[in-house]
């Protein structure tokens, strides 16, 4: 089955430290937090819930409320501390150090993130510390969380990974893991070998017609189908992409719909997303303007020019139509214009079929011909195609027809394709 996911910021079990040297280009600011990522404080440590937000019993309602929507509640997996993270205490050998025996906290050059402090999985006492992230993970099983989405597990060891979502799975195989890791596609690829559900992609930074027909291909075409399940994500807490800060909402709405119709899972990050948040914190940079990850926002859901409406019925047509549930059947069309990307996916009955067009430029209307492949469409002659979307329908006819998208009204078709069944004429 596919998996939508709305992601939110993550909310530090207990406590959030003060911003400590978290980018050296960057002042910090009154009320700027560290990292969600630095996970504990006094009160406790991964097992915990901030005292502030509620309790546990508080997590496993919203769960239960949730779960009675058809919703899974997926939970953050950040597998490092915060310097006053019980554990830093409790456990020193835990935690790389330097050689003056000082802690050696989190670095990716040039950011060093002094609030957060890595784990050593290979530390002499590795069994024990094992032990205890085993226990953490079913800690929240036994809360009722089914979905966890793991913070960068290739900063983490690939032996530490095989070997938890084995044992997790022997007994809750029903549990997904997510891998966040935008790396090397070797590594990416080690990842979901070793056990990971859903792995990260780089759709984040495929834009042209080119660019996405190809890497599609390779993720339902190529050898990696065996393996990886992609989850295309068209933007993170720590990736605000270039054409979302230049496209305006036209951008957001076409990736959205292009995410959700390429591959059976996707994800978005909300409501930042939602809102068609695109300002960077500066020239050239991918992060945001004003980041949760350092800060505390509200947010207007209200707005008037929010993309609930459009994402409330892109997941309808993906629970509606069982062709978008897996990736067996994609399949891309040609265009005579590279602004227009048109492909289809297919029930494996015949009986399902929904055709996407998307307008790859936010800021002009294009048009152009489309080349169906009828019989993989299992049409022929005259044939309806709905709109999901705007609720349009039109009557086609043969391999060639035409397509024009404003992306200031709506950058996509989503259609459902039907044969037009000829009615015999009655004898008069």
């Amino acid at each position: 089955m596919g998996f939508d996911v709305l992601y939110l910021p993550p909310i530090h079990p207990i406590g959030r430290t003060k911003r400590k040297g978290l980018n050296n280009s960057v002042t910090s600011k009154p009320g700027d937090l560290g990292s969600p990522w630095a996970i504990g404080a006094s009160e406790g440590g991964h097992d915990a819930v901030n005292p502030e937000l509620g309790t546990v019993a508080d997590l496993e309602r919203l769960i239960g409320a949730a779960r009675e929507r058809g919703i899974d509640i997926a939970l953050d997996l950040a597998l490092q501390c915060a310097p006053d993270h019980p554990w830093v205490t409790e456990h020193p050998t835990w935690f790389r150090t330097r050689p003056d025996g000082s802690v050696q906290f989190a670095e990716n050059p040039p950011k060093r993130y002094e609030d957060i402090y890595p784990i050593d999985f290979e530390s002499a006492d590795w069994k024990d510390l094992w032990k205890a992230l085993h226990g953490v993970v079913s800690f929240w099983i036994d809360a009722g969380v089914r979905v966890f989405r793991v913070d960068n597990p290739h900063t983490k060891s690939f032996g530490f990974w095989e070997w938890l979502i084995a044992e997790i799975h022997r007994d809750a195989p029903d549990v997904l893991f997510l891998a966040e890791a935008f790396t090397r596609p070797k590594v990416m690829n080690r990842l979901a070998k070793i056990g990971f559900s859903q792995s990260y992609t780089y759709f984040t930074w495929r834009t042209t017609k080119w660019e996405l027909t190809e890497y599609f291909t390779e993720l339902t075409r190529g050898p990696q189908r065996e393996f990886f399940r992609p989850n295309p994500w068209p933007n993170t807490p720590d990736i605000l992409p270039e054409h979302l800060q230049t496209g305006g909402r036209a951008a957001f709405a076409a990736r959205l719909v292009l995410a959700a119709m390429l591959s059976s899972n996707y994800g978005v990050y909300g409501p930042a997303f939602e809102l068609a948040e695109g300002r960077p914190r500066e020239a050239g940079s991918e992060e945001y303007l004003d980041s949760e990850k350092y800060q505390l926002r509200e947010w207007n859901l209200e707005r008037p020019d929010t993309l609930r409406e459009l994402l409330t019925r892109v997941n309808r047509a993906r629970r509606e139509n069982a062709c978008l549930q897996d990736n067996e059947s994609l399949l891309f069309h040609p265009t005579d214009n590279e602004f227009l990307i048109c492909f289809s996916k297919r029930s494996p009955d015949g009986a399902n079929v929904v055709l996407t067009v998307v307008n790859l430029d936010p800021h002009h209307t294009q048009s152009g011909w489309v080349g169906l492949s009828l019989g993989e469409l299992g049409v022929e002659g005259r044939f309806t195609v709905s709109d999901v979307l705007s609720g349009e329908r039109f009557i086609w006819e043969g391999p060639r027809n035409f397509v024009q998208l404003n992306p200031d009204v709506l950058p996509a078709h989503v259609f459902r394709v039907e044969q037009v069944v000829d009615e015999p004429s009655t004898p008069a």
